[in-house]
């Protein structure tokens, strides 16, 4: 679980009620038409440029930034490194009480194909395939977070319009203008709040949780094929090494 996005979102809420509630008082920050007209013309947007199974994965790549967990390079390669002295030593058909030691499915695919005889080519082949398909899934996810950060701020204006001419088609009480004035202001706050505290933060980590998933899904395929062509644990482990800066290869060097 990732701690900084729920720690982020919390102190961020804390800092700017605390900073509204010490200032002027919470109460006139809230008002309900503001906010349906912010965040509903938000999601009905969202709504239109998307299609309906995607906008209904907006809760499951929320979720995806907060509970993600990626295994580090260093626990990779040492699973690989010994998954490789098994497969020389009792042959592959030992790799599959392995299987059952892992969360991973597709680290546990790979595996499996290697019990099964397939080729290394074949393997790669299949394996790449659905690392695209996670790449797009991902690229989606993003854009559905991108596109409510943008759209927010722009409902958000749209919503301080309505109240502008609200107020400037009764202007027979000059005492009121002031306070019109304010909450015609408020939906252009709920919009930049919520896309700056919210969908484009969680756009930015999804985009690096994507990365770094794809980078050990990409390890896991360079090992599962190194072992398929039967490479001794050496040879992979200098061969995964490739996808860790030169500084830390020592540090993530693997026991054979």
């Amino acid at each position: 679980m990732d701690i900084a996005t729920i720690v982020g979102v919390i102190l961020g809420l804390v800092v700017v009620i605390g900073a509204i509630a010490v200032g002027t008082g919470a109460g006139m920050f809230f008002n309900i038409p503001s906010l349906a007209i912010t965040m509903g013309g938000m999601l009905c947007a969202t709504l239109i440029h998307f299609s309906l199974p995607q906008f209904l994965g907006i809760f499951s790549i929320i979720k995806k930034t907060i509970v993600t967990k990626i295994p580090s390079p260093s626990e990779l390669i040492q699973k690989m490194v010994n998954y490789s002295a098994i497969n020389r030593r009792d042959g592959a058909l030992a790799l599959e009480q392995e299987m059952s030691k892992l969360n991973d499915m597709f680290f546990v695919k790979g595996l499996r194909m290697i019990v099964d005889g397939q080729e290394a080519e074949s393997i790669r082949e299949l394996m790449s395939l659905e690392i695209q398909y996670l790449q797009e899934r991902h690229s989606t996810g993003k854009k559905i977070l991108e596109f409510m950060g943008a759209s927010a701020p722009a409902f958000g204006m749209i919503g301080t319009l309505i109240g502008l001419v609200q107020m400037l088609s009764n202007l027979s009480d000059p005492s009121g203008i002031g306070v019109g004035m304010a909450t015609a202001l408020i939906t252009t706050f709920y919009g930049a709040f919520a896309a700056n505290l919210i969908f484009i933060p969680l756009a930015g980590k999804l985009g690096i949780y994507s990365k770094a998933e794809v980078t050990a899904m990409e390890m896991i395929t360079e090992g599962i094929c190194a072992i398929a062509q039967g490479e001794n644990p050496t040879a992979i482990r200098e061969k995964m090494q490739a996808f860790i800066s030169q500084s830390r290869r020592e540090e993530v060097k693997a026991n054979i």
